[in-house]
């Protein structure tokens, strides 16, 4: 006890002087926590409070789940073997140091859970700031830069908000002798000038909890117990205004572009090829670049769902070109009973009989000559040197034809070889022929006839009003699900 230096007249001592006998170990220890007794003889735990100043959060980096963060972490608690006020009742100025004081105290360990790396900030010292108020009060106060694991749902990305905590939490004493507590007013302070280009913060909120460790986990190593642990968490919304203009609007002008081809005709394949292969390989590029900086993950994402629906749409583009140039090489027309898309688009796909009734409407008739003069017919039959028959035509139409008559074979002219057909001059009915055959190919029972050039030039001006309104449908069903869902 003669080693051990008095305190007497501590109020003429310097602060060092002071510090020292403070911290002299016949009355400190700075490996043994400060110790407090309930009225009950039990010792309490510790009470640490805790309070942080954020100068800047560091964008999210989606790719490896992490974020970085400067801050100031500042730690309070009270110590009564350093109370100076009843030896030194004249001092009413804490006692200030830096690091070389923060060595000479007992400090409570605590660490960031979920850091991935971090540091002390400082140039020729370490940014640590001590101080220790007459009546045993410590606050340590320490500048560090921190990165920190992230988990992220980007489930919805880019639309996505994500929740990023840091993590204080007690090393080496459990509940029991440490408990870790933001302190009452202003616990986390976020800088003014503060600012993220990717994302806006919606809110940040703190939290207190108790973290259990056993053996099994090793997650305190040798220790087993209740760690009290501190969180604060931020909510961050990110920014859309990148991702419109460099993936969703020329997304949006690419598929467009595919829908040129339309206005081709079916039969320019260079054309229409070159453009659905350079919108569709452009697109797949500009989606790629996009994903870089996203990790591997196995659930679909929103942006997944968009690269998807467009892809179909220029690559359906592409499609109605091989179909409408397939049928633009076809050689036989088309007949359909109705000239609308039901029947156009099944004939396209399965093959057409003949007009169905058109054979109910034609009478059977034989035609046959016979030069031999020794050929010979029976009586029953008439017979006749030579003769000739000539088809029966539908009776609507009969009277357009012209009229051909011939010579029986026993008249004069026929005896001598000769037959002699007579055409009647029709050329009354010509006309009204005529106009028939300028009508819309269409017979007397109801049927109309198309070229494959004319279904190609449908199927191509149907498409350029189908393929836009289903895009703007799937728009209208994208755009809900991203911000209603």
């Amino acid at each position: 006890e003669s080693d051990c230096p008095s305190l007497d007249e501590a109020h003429k001592l310097s602060q060092t002087q002071l510090l020292q006998r403070l911290t002299h170990g016949c009355r400190y220890d700075r490996l043994e926590r400060p110790v407090e007794y309930a009225d009950n003889g039990t010792k309490l735990p510790v009470q640490v409070y805790a309070r942080a100043y954020i100068y800047f959060l560091q964008n999210l980096e989606a790719h490896d789940l992490q974020f970085k963060i400067h801050a100031l972490l500042q730690l309070r608690y009270v110590d009564s073997r350093l109370v100076f006020k009843k030896v030194a009742p004249n001092r009413t100025e804490p006692i200030m140091g830096e690091q070389s004081l923060r060595d000479v105290l007992w400090v409570p360990h605590v660490f960031l859970a979920n850091e991935r790396s971090s540091d002390i900030l400082g140039t020729a010292e370490k940014d640590i700031l001590t101080s220790v108020s007459p009546d045993g009060t410590v606050i340590i106060s320490t500048r560090i830069s921190a990165t920190l694991y992230c988990w992220m749902n980007l489930q919805k990305f880019p639309f996505d908000e994500q929740h990023c905590s840091t993590v204080l939490e007690s090393w080496m004493y459990n509940e029991a002798d440490l408990n870790l507590q933001w302190e009452k007013k202003s616990p986390v302070t976020l800088a003014p000038e503060l600012h993220l280009t990717e994302y806006v913060l919606l809110d940040m909120f703190t939290n207190e909890t108790m973290i259990n460790a056993d053996l099994s986990d090793l997650r305190h190593g040798a220790f087993a117990g209740n760690y009290s642990s501190l969180s604060f968490t931020v909510h961050l919304a990110r920014e859309m205004g990148f991702y419109l203009m460099d993936y969703f609007i020329p997304s949006i002008m690419l598929v467009a572009i595919s829908w040129v081809t339309f206005w081709l005709q079916a039969d320019q394949s260079a054309p229409r090829i070159t453009l659905g292969t350079s919108t569709m390989l452009t697109f797949i590029t500009l989606a790629s670049a996009q994903g870089k900086t996203l990790p591997k993950v196995s659930y679909i994402k929103a942006s997944e769902i968009w690269f998807l629906g467009c892809t179909g749409f220029i690559f359906g583009s592409l499609v109605e070109f091989a179909f409408v140039n397939t049928i633009w090489r076809r050689q036989k027309n088309v007949e359909l009973k109705k000239k609308n898309s039901k029947y156009i688009l099944k004939s396209t796909f399965t093959p057409v009989p003949s007009r169905k009734n058109t054979s109910g409407n034609l009478q059977k008739s034989h035609s046959c000559t016979s030069l031999d003069a020794q050929s010979t017919i029976t009586a029953s039959n008439n017979s006749y040197n030579n003769y000739l028959t000539v088809h029966a035509f539908p009776s609507k139409t009969n009277s357009l034809l012209p009229i051909i008559t011939t010579s029986n074979a026993d008249s004069p002219d026929s005896r001598n070889g000769n037959v002699s057909i007579k055409i009647e001059d029709t050329s009354s009915s010509t006309n009204d022929l005529n106009k028939t055959n300028e009508q819309s190919n269409v017979n007397g029972n109801g049927w109309t006839t198309m070229t494959p050039q004319e279904i190609a030039i449908w199927i191509d001006k149907r498409s350029r009003f189908v393929f836009p309104v289903c895009f703007f449908i799937f728009n209208i069903f994208y755009w809900s699900f991203v911000y209603y869902l």
